[in-house]
């Protein structure tokens, strides 16, 4: 059975659907089956994957509020292995037309039970907010993956965050579990960036990545262009540094790392000249 991570974190900017989004895209490029389920009614990650206009009869949203069953909603990408439940906008209103139904909390997860032997890893980008529809992904995923912005607050509203994280292991999914936290948008030029993730560590040892999201052009260019970032600029910086995330995720779970090598040279510069 595929593992479900949520990607959450309350506050927004801090790089959740870059990751979902690159993560993924790399973890299907090293041959495995890969879902996304966009839950962010901005879309972005939907987009970043080159999908748009995602009318609500073929998105997330059947899932949570009609109660339909994941595998008439996913969709392919252009990234062979790499596959979305896309969101569109009317999940917008989901949080309200949510509240009223039986077993709000649990919808996705009864709606991707039919589909989690389809896929090696399912990543569920959740919105910027701890509401019904960051509860539905903490209660339908194995683990939590936490992106952590390099800047001053780094840590404002993590507490919220495990403690959503807690009351939903006491009263809806006993066996989650936090998969780690991603420092992101790192500045090697800054001290700030270095002093945040000393602080990071020190507070969470043993679940902060060792691998970090560098500030990047590249990274940022790529959702514009409805593409993650290995195909849009793969021998970039930020390209590199998903890449060894995804190693290092599959390292985690056991499995040889083989992400990294399937990242390109960089080009040497144009003045470098071989006799």
């Amino acid at each position: 059975m595929g593992e479900v991570i949520a990607c959450a974190n309350q506050k927004g900017g801090v790089g959740k659907t870059t990751t979902v989004v690159n993560l993924a895209s790399y973890l299907a490029r090293a041959g495995r089956r890969i879902l996304i389920v966009d839950l962010d009614p901005q879309g972005n990650a939907t987009s970043g994957v080159g999908l748009s206009s995602v009318p609500a009869e073929r998105s997330v949203h059947q899932v949570l509020v009609e109660g339909a069953e994941a595998r008439a909603l996913i969709q392919p990408t252009a990234i062979e292995g790499l596959s979305i439940i896309p969101s569109s906008r009317d999940l917008a209103g989901a949080e309200v037309e949510l509240v009223p139904l039986f077993n709000r909390e649990r919808r996705l997860a009864r709606g991707l039970a039919d589909v989690r032997d389809e896929f090696d890893t399912i990543l569920l980008d959740c919105p910027p907010s701890l509401g019904l529809l960051t509860v539905n992904a903490l209660t339908a995923a194995d683990s939590v993956l936490v992106p952590i912005q390099c800047e001053y607050y780094a840590l404002e509203g993590l507490g919220q965050l495990l403690g959503t994280i807690d009351l939903v292991k006491a009263h809806l999914n006993p066996p989650l579990t936090i998969k780690g936290v991603l420092l992101t948008m790192f500045d090697a030029r800054t001290t700030l960036s270095a002093d945040v993730s000393a602080e990071v560590r020190e507070h969470l040892p043993d679940r902060v990545f060792r691998t970090v999201i560098p500030r990047s052009v590249r990274l940022a260019e790529a959702p514009s262009h409805g593409r993650p970032v290995s195909e849009h600029a793969p021998t970039s910086r930020g390209a590199t540094a998903y890449a060894e995330l995804a190693d290092e995720l599959l390292a985690r779970d056991g499995v040889t790392p083989i992400v990294r090598d399937l990242v390109p040279p960089a080009p040497e510069p144009a003045w470098v000249t071989r006799s």
